[in-house]
């Protein structure tokens, strides 16, 4: 599962540098700001910076985390010979679902790093969302031994021709086939996969949803849910590239694990892996 891929960048992807949150901010060897304070759906954000001291060939990582914390982008920009750097992300999309303060972090090597902040005004009203699961498309998902199960979902940009559910590390990985940017809401009956607090028990926690797109590539994605006593339903935006869609809990049918709860905690922290091999645009969404 390329969830193991982010142990391995894990000290890469966390910075301890000194930061503040404004709407631009300097450090003694890196600064980033954006062209406005706030932005509507749909409108680029410019971003610029400038490196002190730049070592040739060693780019800038950046990422943009949703009001929440999630981080929607990620990209590495080249730093030009006088130090300065810029690069363009869209206000809007399937990953942008909140209104609220976006963060804008730059990483220059393991020690130096920077944040800007933006506002951000929502996207504009049911032009992403669609309705719950409860009343759409049923798919019969075989768990083996733990049986099969009807699991409820609705589609927008795309389709979905797949779900697998694994008990060993409590995800339920949904294949999709996109036609562009789209969203899916999906009900997973309680008793094929949740997420508690006590592993299977206690009160709900948070569950990890990452979407798949290729070369490597997981990225955490934002989402909203509803839930009952029997089930929770989870709204998911996705990209056009996107090629599958996983959801991490804490327990999950054919059978359940401690091991589940260490392949949560991975997930949560290190959220988006930077390599050599995969490049995702922030200009995109």
């Amino acid at each position: 599962m390329r969830i193991h891929l982010y142990a391995m960048v894990l000290a890469a992807a966390i910075v301890a540098g000194a930061t503040t949150h404004a709407f631009a901010q300097t450090s003694d060897s890196i600064s980033v700001s954006a062209d406005k304070e706030s932005y509507s759906d749909g409108e680029t954000i410019m971003i610029t910076g400038e490196v002190a001291n730049r070592i040739s060939g060693i780019p800038v990582v950046a990422q943009i985390m949703a009001p929440n914390g999630n981080v929607i982008g990620v990209d590495q920009v080249t730093v030009g010979d006088d130090g300065t750097f810029s690069f363009e992300a869209k206000a809007g999309g399937p990953l942008w679902l909140a209104a609220g303060e976006y963060t804008i972090r730059v990483q220059y090597g393991s020690n130096r790093s920077a944040e800007a902040t933006v506002d951000f005004g929502g996207s504009q009203p049911g032009s992403r969302i669609i309705e719950p699961a409860r009343s759409g498309t049923m798919y019969n998902l075989d768990a083996g031994e733990g049986g099969t199960f009807d699991v409820g979902y609705s589609i927008t940009g795309g389709s979905v021709t797949a779900m697998s559910v694994s008990g060993e590390t409590s995800s339920l990985t949904i294949t999709i086939a996109p036609t562009d940017d789209g969203q899916l809401s999906v009900t997973l009956p309680r008793e094929v996969i949740d997420a508690k607090m006590n592993v299977c028990s206690g009160q709900d926690d948070n569950y990890v949803v990452l979407v798949d797109r290729g070369l490597d590539a997981l990225q955490e994605q934002a989402f909203t849910e509803d839930s009952d006593d029997d089930s929770r339903t989870l709204t998911i935006g996705f990209p056009a590239d996107s090629e599958s869609i996983e959801i991490i809990g804490t327990c999950a049918v054919p059978e359940f694990g401690a091991v589940a709860v260490v392949v949560l905690a991975v997930a949560v922290v290190a959220i988006v892996a930077v390599t050599a091999r995969s490049r995702l645009s922030l200009a995109r969404y």
